[in-house]
């Protein structure tokens, strides 16, 4: 589990934070907290880098969580 939770962190600053330029690299930590368990159930075996976690999040739209769903929306605007 702790693998797992380390490797969403890694993920999402490398995939996300750049197509966000978002300063620091820095993902906010409620989206890292609210999307954890969906990355765990849906992408756990997505290696992460060039945006695969954000697009596997996308290919599983109709199953990732309302609070990651949201969480992820917000990080667009």
């Amino acid at each position: 589990m702790r693998r797992s939770l380390s490797l969403l962190l890694i993920a999402l600053c490398s995939s996300v934070a750049p197509a966000q330029a978002l300063p620091g690299n820095q993902i906010p930590d409620d989206v890292k907290e609210r999307c954890k368990a969906d990355y765990a159930k849906l992408c756990s075996g997505v290696m992460p880098g060039g945006g695969r976690i954000i697009a596997c999040f996308q290919a599983h739209k109709d199953e990732v969580s309302p609070d990651c769903r949201d969480a992820l929306s917000k990080m667009k605007n």
